[in-house]
């Protein structure tokens, strides 16, 4: 268990535009999340929040804030995020803020299966 507790986990909310939640959904689904995972991040869940019609969330995990940082720089600074999906996401984005926190004892075994 002490593998898992150095686990954290990283909650971003974010605020988009009238009317392009949708596309802000699709191209989370079919680009920047498979993209995500293909990197090495761990994406536990994401979609449309239910009590706002704007809202969007992304939960990720890392082992450690430094893993954290690392790999958001480096899959932001790839030309795939650059050509494919800076642009486009960063248009429907409104406001996003980011919670750090870690996970609790109780989610420590899904994320060591998720990460094997």
């Amino acid at each position: 268990m002490a593998e898992a507790e150095s686990w954290l986990l990283e909650m971003r909310f974010f605020t988009v535009k009238p009317g392009t939640r949708e596309e802000f959904d699709r191209i989370s689904r079919e680009g920047t999340i498979p993209m995500m995972r293909r990197y090495g991040i761990n994406v536990l869940d994401f979609g449309p929040m239910l009590n706002d019609e704007h809202g969007y969330y992304l939960l990720r995990a890392f082992r450690s804030e430094e893993d954290r940082v690392e790999k958001s720089q480096a899959i932001y600074a790839t030309a795939e995020w650059e050509e494919n999906y800076d642009a486009p996401v960063s248009a429907m984005i409104a406001d996003y803020r980011t919670a750090v926190f870690p996970a609790t004892h109780a989610l420590a075994p899904t994320l060591v299966t998720q990460s094997a």
